[in-house]
């Protein structure tokens, strides 16, 4: 029997390390923490991680963030942006928001047709073959180049595909804020942990797609920079099935369902929702609603996609 790579071992060790501390955490917290209400959109109860008092206290001053979110060229990328983008905006006009600016990093190195539409810097891919088939490794350096050069004048922005993790958290509920400084010291480093996982096979096989996820976990953790996990920040239909007092929602999974309205996971139902299934273009405006029974979180990220702008011509 072969033996296993340091890396690997390495990498294993971390992960099991920030899953036992996290659940010995989250044991101690509920059994002492009292809730939580704030006014002025401040948190009803205390996360996971429980903020630190000068922000869990913060009543009236606002500290805006800036949104940003790495894309490809890709039709399939195009109108997710473009949806996000929409709701982006619709969030900001709402009186008391926080939300700052907003960029699309484009890393195929070459301008597209949403330029001037969605605000967007372009930056280069990764020299061509080093992802070695893993478009994603161009995200932490699409991130270094565009901290390098970037006028942000908030304190924090918003990656968004990014899930939170400290030295004792495991991967958590994404998107994560965070201060430019931050992100600017973990960047060079997740970008190349991710390249050295990648570059290991039983590395690469053991984390798969979320191996770049995880080489952020464990760059924050040498830079020791620590998150708040909230537990309610974000749900993901169709396991989650009620949107009250959730505020994002995440349509990785496919939805199938019959005409009951009974899921059918794992086989395609006669009527689903999947983003995979429009890899060539946006879903159509004519896309059937749910059928009756269907819970709430899959016919909420239905319409809001719906709602959202017409395709845009390619």
């Amino acid at each position: 029997m072969g033996r296993a790579s340091p890396l690997l071992v390495i990498c294993l060790v971390l992960g099991s390390s920030f899953a036992t501390y996290n659940l010995v955490t989250m044991i101690i917290h509920y059994g002492s923490s009292d809730s939580v209400d704030i006014e002025d959109g401040g948190l009803f109860f205390d996360p996971i991680i429980e903020m630190p008092e000068h922000v869990k206290n913060r009543k009236t001053s606002k500290a805006p963030f800036h949104v940003a979110l790495t894309a490809t060229d890709a039709i399939y990328n195009k109108w997710q942006c473009r949806i996000m983008y929409y709701w982006y905006k619709k969030q900001r006009s709402i009186p008391g928001s926080e939300m700052g600016g907003f960029t699309r990093i484009l890393h195929s190195g070459q301008a597209d047709n949403l330029m001037d539409e969605i605000p967007t810097v372009v930056v280069d891919p990764l020299p061509e073959g080093l992802d070695q088939g893993y478009i994603v490794l161009n995200r932490p350096w699409a991130f270094v180049q565009w901290l390098g050069k970037a006028k942000i004048e908030e304190e924090k922005y918003y990656p968004e595909e990014n899930g939170p993790v400290t030295n004792i958290d495991p991967i958590g509920n994404s998107p994560v804020i965070i201060r430019k400084d931050l992100i600017s010291k973990i960047a060079p480093t997740w970008m190349n942990i991710s390249l050295k996982m990648k570059g290991d096979p039983e590395t690469d096989k053991a984390f798969g797609w979320v191996l770049e996820m995880y080489g952020y976990a464990i760059a924050s953790a040498l830079h020791g920079v620590k998150h708040i996990l909230r537990k309610d920040f974000m749900l993901q239909p169709p396991w989650d099935t009620e949107t009250y007092n959730k505020f994002i929602i995440h349509y990785t999974y496919g939805c199938d369902y019959n005409l009951k309205g009974e899921l059918t996971y794992g086989k395609i139902g006669e009527w689903r929702f999947d983003k995979r299934s429009h890899l060539r273009g946006p879903p159509p405006k004519n896309l059937p609603l749910p059928p009756p029974g269907v819970p709430e979180s899959v016919v909420n990220s239905r319409v809001r996609t719906q709602l959202s702008p017409s395709p845009v011509r390619h």
